[in-house]
């Protein structure tokens, strides 16, 4: 599983609307805190996941032409061994590279927060939302292709996913680089919660339909620092496009989407 805290409507980096706020260093502070409550002794029981806290750089809201500094973070699930259940890898390393990598076919859990969006252009204000759902992801050792579909759950109760490919180079030194397009969608009631315009507005009425809300690309990097550390960035661009990139608040703004991150992950194998 993994949840990501930067850019506009998808999943990665580009056009996501993000703004400074606590969340994501809450989010990170209590899980550490959590984890390194449980002692670290051998047993029976066993949990082993990844904790990744860093800064982003991405638009201020979708189809924003200004963009924020603002926190990152990242959640990924290794393993669990807990009263004759047994799931994942609980012995894995930073040196064995992100878990979403790994060859193979794969599930895994999609989670992303959106964090309010102030009034603009005489439009009220959006409430945050939290997105869950899930993916599914097929890997080779040097390439990959993956889906992933979320839902509202607080919020705009829409539905938004996103599709994409990656190409890797994998380095002998924990180094892993990919590169690969990316497409985001939405339906009907995600498009309008941030790109439909209302009757009243100092824009054009506007109503936003299903589909495609991106396109784009994306090229990121992760190296090992030892059994436990990484580090971690990578740079996003994508096009609004559809009813999305059609939008008088995207025209107001622009439809080119940059976003870029960069953290400091650290991987736990608890024993307990």
């Amino acid at each position: 599983m993994h949840t990501r805290y930067i850019g506009t409507g998808n999943h990665g980096l580009g056009a996501r609307a993000m703004r400074k706020t606590n969340f994501a260093s809450l989010l990170l502070a209590g899980l550490v805190a959590g984890a390194m409550a449980l002692p670290a002794q051998a047993g029976q029981r066993g949990l082993a996941f990844a904790l990744t806290g860093g800064v982003s750089y991405s638009p201020s809201y979708f189809g924003s032409d200004s963009s924020e500094f603002g926190p990152s973070g990242r959640f990924s699930f290794h393993g669990l061994r807990f009263r004759g259940f047994d799931f994942g890898e609980r012995d894995r390393t930073a040196f064995d590279g992100p878990v979403d990598f790994e060859p193979g076919f794969g599930v895994r859990g999609a989670l992303r927060y959106i964090p309010e969006r102030d009034a603009i252009f005489g439009i009220d204000s959006v409430d945050p939302s939290l997105e869950l759902g899930a993916g599914v992801h097929f890997t080779e050792d040097n390439w990959q292709v993956y889906t992933d579909l979320r839902y509202g759950a607080i919020g705009h109760e829409g539905v938004a996913g996103e599709a994409g490919a990656n190409l890797f180079y994998r380095g002998e030194s924990g180094l892993v680089l990919h590169a690969g397009p990316r497409v985001a969608f939405g339906n009907s009631r995600f498009n309008q919660t941030y790109f439909g315009v209302p009757d009243g507005a100092d824009l054009p009425a506007y109503r936003a339909g299903s589909g495609i809300i991106s396109a784009g690309v994306e090229i990121g990097a992760y190296q090992a620092l030892s059994n436990d550390w990484a580090v971690t960035g990578a740079l996003r661009y994508d096009r609004l496009r559809g009813d999305a990139g059609n939008s008088p608040i995207v025209r107001e703004g622009q439809r080119g989407q940059f976003g870029a991150e960069i953290g400091l992950q650290r991987h736990f194998n608890l024993r307990f």
